[in-house]
């Protein structure tokens, strides 16, 4: 575990930074090439923290994944740009579908094998490392004084369920996606959720600088239309930049492995600006419900644990297969061989945590379940736990040891791990948040 250093007299600072990240037309996203870009453009957002030891970067981008050595490259990028350490570096992807996809060793791999990278093609992932460098380097000299943090949370109403639909013998009988049509599955009971939007924001005494989002679900309403856009948190997102213009606002994505709008959500295209909204107004009324504390650099705390996640032996044949799928398989699951690669060589992930004050932000990889959302929340109640997900996104779904044997398709060949992930992953997380 490593942890940050302050010296007498610092003065703690925070700047941000925002750019743009939406491909040209005829690049490809995650799934199909794109015709055209949406009203709303793709965002890379993030502020860096300076004067508690070296400077501290959290980024979260509109994009479906960064994994393994694009992950690497972004993060060693933001570290550089902003004078820290890669291990000082959280950085997220929103998990939008109609949205790029980013892994520079499974670009590698494809090429290296005779095939069309597609969707891995890692140009403009490159072009979006530059400005993110020229951005952050820029942003550093317009850093402003942080005297106080702001907490507050309320309940989102009929945006999140839980996608894995349980039947009496104890097996997933079927799956809420993002846009359920039959209406006998989005009948079924909300299912276990978190329904509370969490806020953390900065404050220069009574000036907001940077208020940061977390909310766990899927979130799409409808893609595959070859139109970059960044959905129901986007929107929501612009509604409260809009509504706050001085502070950045940055959403962050929970633990929402299983967990989508598929209840509330048939696909109706109509749908996307109800969903937005109804996550804007839980984060409006967490605004409201904000309580600022003042803080100083000795209230800050960085905190890393390295993991060893434990991969599954299938993916050792993963290789031939993807010669012979899809290229929606090769999207989904080219990333894990290229993991499993690394694992090989004892590359680790690394969890890390920010706290200052009563915050905690902790820091997650793949698509992990609620369930490890909410078991950070239950180890430190006496804390104000904030989690993001789709850190590395290489590992895929991340479910509980029970969820393995239940069936459905997050456990199967969407996740790149075994069982013996939850042990792993819950042990870090208590270690994250055990000051």
């Amino acid at each position: 575990m490593s942890k940050g250093n302050t010296a007498p007299g610092d003065t703690l600072k925070v700047s941000c930074f925002d750019v743009d990240a939406t491909p040209p037309p005829g690049s490809w996203l995650v799934y199909d090439k794109m015709i055209n870009s949406w009203d709303q453009s793709l965002r890379a957002k993030g502020i860096v923290l300076t004067g508690a030891g070296k400077p501290i970067v959290l980024c979260v981008v509109d994009w479906i994944g960064i994994a393994n050595e694009g992950y690497d490259e972004f993060c060693k990028a933001l570290a550089e740009a902003a004078g820290t350490t890669p291990d000082r570096v959280a950085l997220h992807a929103l998990h939008q579908h109609d949205a790029p996809v980013c892994d520079f060793g499974a670009e590698q791999w494809l090429k290296k094998e005779g095939m069309d990278p597609l969707g891995f093609e890692g140009t403009f992932a490159r072009e979006v490392i530059r400005r993110l460098k020229e951005a952050v380097t820029g942003s550093l000299k317009q850093a402003k004084p942080v005297t106080h943090i702001g907490l507050g949370q309320a309940e989102v109403y009929k945006v999140a369920s839980n996608r894995r639909i349980m039947g009496d013998s104890g097996k997933v009988i079927a799956s809420r996606t993002s846009a359920t049509k039959d209406p006998a599955v989005r009948n079924r009971p909300e299912g276990l959720i978190d329904p509370m939007v969490s806020l953390i924001s900065f404050w220069n005494n009574d000036k907001p600088l940077a208020v940061l989002s977390y909310y766990a679900t899927h979130p799409q309403s409808y893609y595959r239309t070859g139109v970059a856009n960044p959905d129901i948190p986007g929107v929501a997102r612009f509604f409260r930049q809009l509504a706050v213009p001085d502070a950045l606002h940055l959403h962050f994505n929970g633990a929402g492995g299983n967990i989508t709008a598929g209840k509330y959500n048939d696909g109706a295209h109509e749908n996307r600006l109800i969903l937005a909204e109804r996550l804007a107004d839980g984060m409006q009324r967490a605004w409201k419900r904000t309580v600022k504390e003042k803080i100083s650099p000795s209230d800050v705390k960085w905190n890393t644990v390295p993991v060893a996640l434990p991969p599954k032996e299938s993916l050792n044949t993963l290789g031939e297969l993807l010669h012979k799928e899809t290229s929606t398989f090769v999207a989904n699951n080219a990333s894990k061989l290229v993991w499993l690669e690394r694992v090989k060589k004892g590359k680790t992930i690394s969890l890390s945590s920010l706290g200052i004050g009563k915050a905690r932000m902790v820091h997650l990889p793949g698509e992990c379940f609620i369930e490890y959302q909410l078991a950070a929340k239950a180890a430190r109640p006496d804390l104000f736990v904030a989690v993001a997900a789709y850190g590395d996104y290489a590992p895929g779904y991340i479910g509980t040891a029970a969820a393995y044997g239940e069936g459905g398709y997050e456990t199967g060949q969407a996740s790149a791990v075994t069982p013996e992930v939850e042990k792993v992953l819950t042990d870090a997380i208590k270690k994250l948040l055990a000051n």
